[in-house]
This record gives structure tokens, C-alpha cells and sequence, in this order.
């Protein structure tokens, strides 16, 4: 009998590149803190069951947030932002501003969230929102900076980081954010809108 495939629990991720995980996580100059023993030519659903047997959360969001596609990637973002947005408050503005682009993406809609990023105070984290929008083609926005590239991994960098904050946001919630804001990830991956069981969020 063969030994079953690990990696059905990552199967379907039809959002993903068919580029090998390290060379993904290379263009980002992401860097793996787990230790794997994989060929090379590892898949990304291959490297998320590798990591995790080890259990190691953060390094499966941060490859989902460099292999995502960076629409994808920022509305993942966002969706995590929105964890940190105390109830009864309006939505930050950078925050704002990314989900339009998500849901209408443009140069219009671009520059609102390159405009939004600038505006953000220093401690408004969904700065982080606004800046993988802002950056998604690859520059560092429209009109005049898109005579200049964005740094490598610039969203995918954005979202993880969004990601993290939102994580260790609450100290009571890490626990029960983690595997939230994986199965969030993944249901993107799947070509979902990144809503857990019983949600009703917005599909952009």
C-alpha cells in the first residue's frame, strides 16, 4: 500500500504560480527561519506540507503570501488588517483604499492607495494594505513612480507583514488567529475570497 499524500490538504491552490517554492520565495528575498530537506524543484503545496509536519505557521504564510498573486495577496491582506480594526470604528484610510483596488483594480484606484500609503500616519499599520496595492505591478505606484521599481517581494513582504501584525494583534487570540488567517490564505489560493465557515464576506 503507498503511503498517503501529505499533500492533499494543499491540493487545488489553482491561484498559486507552478514555479518551484524556493525560486518564489528567492524572487521575494523571502527566507525560510524552518529547515527543509526538499529537492529544489519543490512545489508550493510540497513545501506547505513539509512545513506543516513542523509545524510552522509562519513560514507557510509567509511562502502563501509571496506565491499568492499580488491582487490576491493584498486582498489577504486586508482581510487581516480587518482583524485589527476595533469594532465601532471607521475603516482606515489606507485600508480603504486597498480594497477598492481589490475590487476595482486601475490606475485610479492605484493612485488612491499610493496617495493613501503617503497620508498614513506612523502607526496606522494598514499602511501595509495600501502599499501592496500601491505596488502590485511592480513599481512603486502610477503616474511618475512607475519609473521605479518596487523593492523584490515588495507585496508579498506587505501582506506577510500585515499578516503577523494581525496575528499578534490580541495576545488572547494568537492561538485562534493562526490557523485563521492559514485557512484564509488558502482559501484564496483555492480561487475563494478568503471567508472561514459561517462568514459572509465581500468576493472581489
Amino acid at each position: 500500500m503507498s503511503a498517503p499524500d501529505h499533500t492533499d490538504r494543499f491540493a487545488g491552490l489553482r491561484k498559486l504560480p507552478e514555479a518551484p517554492a524556493a525560486k518564489l520565495l528567492a524572487a521575494g528575498n523571502a527566507v525560510l527561519q524552518t529547515p527543509l530537506d526538499l529537492p529544489a524543484s519543490a512545489t508550493v503545496p510540497e513545501m506547505l506540507a513539509a512545513l506543516e509536519a513542523k509545524a510552522a505557521l509562519l513560514d507557510m504564510l509567509l511562502l502563501l503570501c509571496h506565491a499568492l498573486p499580488p491582487r490576491e495577496a493584498t486582498w489577504f491582506a486586508c482581510l487581516a488588517a480587518r482583524e485589527t480594526v476595533p469594532e465601532g470604528t471607521s475603516m482606515p484610510a489606507p485600508l480603504r483604499a486597498a480594497e477598492a483596488w481589490v475590487f476595482k483594480p486601475g490606475t485610479e484606484t492605484r493612485a488612491a492607495a499610493r496617495a493613501a500609503l503617503d497620508a498614513a500616519g506612523n502607526e496606522d499599520e494598514t499602511a501595509l494594505c495600501a502599499m501592496a496595492a500601491s505596488m502590485a505591478d511592480g513599481t512603486l505606484g502610477p503616474g511618475e513612480l512607475e519609473d521605479y521599481a518596487a523593492p523584490p517581494g515588495a507585496v508579498g513582504g506587505a501582506a506577510f507583514g500585515m499578516a503577523l501584525t494581525a496575528l499578534y494583534h490580541d495576545d488572547d487570540k494568537v492561538e485562534q488567529r493562526g490557523p485563521e488567517l492559514l485557512a484564509r490564505a488558502l482559501d484564496i489560493a483555492r480561487g475563494g475570497n478568503g471567508a472561514l465557515p459561517a462568514q459572509a464576506e465581500g468576493t472581489p
